[in-house]
């Protein structure tokens, strides 16, 4: 436990500078964000007001916090977690998180500018991300999926995060819309860190790893079936791939595929292999159709919350579908289609993936096109609460929240 948190900073060293990070690959650093002006690195717990809690994650163990760093005005992301009611396993899989975030350089990887201990609880200070998570995006805006175009630039920005931890050796094997955050001025960055697993280990690369996250209940919907099978044949990057397709399946439904399933027969019914549709209804939770809101009748990738709330009224507002009917273009349904091949070697790897025609239309200024796509997001959270100065530490014990929308 000590060792631990002496590893992760303290408030007299909160810094995360290993020399030699045990069995973890050299990792190129790229530059940093052209916002480094705004870098915060205060580790003065007085220098930040509390606004509003934004999400849990960690399994519930962590809270996540708008707050405002007072010296600068700068709106920050604070994820406050209490030490003492983590496992283990579990301070093992924070300190993963924040020092390979602190060794990760790229535009589409989470940046946590510092951390350090207040007492017995870990802050970790990160770019407030005014979007919040592609599955926060789901919830509040695009209840019936998103359009193809937004689900493009949503991914494309993530893939390439993946793309740069496959190129650095690791697995991510948490790839999820909730992992997946896009800040206020469209950027895309891959976060989760606390379940990658490098495929280095005593300085040598291994082919395939063997072991399962032992607290990855609530990812399984996303995982590939060679991770859910634990058989002696392990596995690898691909694994990550197959993630990339139920992911495009959520963004497109605005569902998780097989979320209510049991492990078993989740497992039999990913083995069953492909092709599927990635909006095959038997892979679904049992639900009410929702009402499709769109003037030609094919999902406009609005929800109809926002339709509502702009006073729009359809001609076809009284049309029902049900996610298989929803359609796609080719392009999607092949991308798909090759993320969720049975067999690992038929995926392609995320660098070839990038390169898929449905990725084609992408341009280097994708940040655009996200923000065209969504609604104006306002810098001044809607509802703020009293700020805690000094920091008054919360109760220990969160509520159960399965839609938790931030994660480590």
């Amino acid at each position: 436990m000590h060792v631990i948190l002496l590893t992760l900073g303290s408030d007299a060293n909160p810094g995360l500078t290993p020399k030699h990070p045990v069995d973890e690959p050299t990792l190129s650093r790229l530059p940093s964000s052209t916002r480094t002006s705004e870098v915060i690195c205060s580790t003065n717990v007085s220098h930040y007001e509390l606004q509003v809690e934004i999400g849990r994650g960690f399994d519930n163990l962590t809270s996540v916090h708008l707050a405002r760093h007072t010296p600068t005005g700068t709106l920050v992301t604070i994820k406050i977690t209490n030490l003492e009611n983590c496992t283990e396993e579990r301070l093992k899989a924070l300190q993963k998180a924040v020092i390979l975030s602190h060794f990760f350089r790229h535009p589409n990887i989470t940046t946590y500018w510092t951390c350090f201990t207040v007492g017995s609880w870990l802050w970790v200070i990160s770019p407030f991300m005014a979007y919040g998570s592609a599955s926060q995006l789901l919830r509040t805006y695009f209840p019936e999926g998103m359009s193809e175009t937004l689900i493009r630039s949503i991914l494309f920005g993530a893939v390439r995060g993946l793309n740069y931890l496959h190129q650095n050796g690791c697995i991510h094997r948490s790839f999820k819309a909730s992992h997946i955050l896009i800040s206020g001025d469209g950027l895309v960055t891959l976060s989760g860190l606390s379940h990658l697993r490098s495929l280095v280990k005593h300085g040598q690369r291994h082919r395939a790893v063997y072991d399962f996250p032992q607290f990855s209940t609530s990812v399984q919907p996303w995982l590939s079936p060679e991770l859910l099978r634990q058989d002696l044949h392990g596995y690898n990057v691909k694994s990550d791939i197959y993630s990339v397709g139920i992911t495009a399946c959520e963004l497109a439904s605005g569902q998780v595929p097989f979320q209510d399933m049991h492990r078993t027969q989740m497992l039999l019914q990913k083995l069953k292999g492909p092709p599927y549709s990635p909006l095959d209804i038997s892979i679904f939770p049992q639900s009410e159709s929702r009402m499709k809101t769109s003037r030609s009748g094919v999902d406009s990738g609005i929800g109809e919350s926002v339709l509502v709330s702009s006073g729009t009224r359809t001609v076809n507002s009284d049309r029902l579908q049900t996610p298989s009917s929803k359609p796609f273009s080719p392009a999607f349904l092949s991308l798909v289609q090759l993320c969720l091949q049975q067999d690992p070697e038929k995926r392609p790897s995320a660098s070839s993936l990038l390169s898929h025609v449905f990725f084609k239309q992408m341009k280097e200024e994708s940040r655009d096109s996200v923000l065209s796509l969504l609604p104006p997001v306002g810098h001044q959270p809607s509802a703020v609460l009293p700020p805690a100065s000094p920091w008054a530490e919360p109760e220990c014990d969160f509520p159960d929240d399965e839609e938790s929308s931030w994660e480590f």
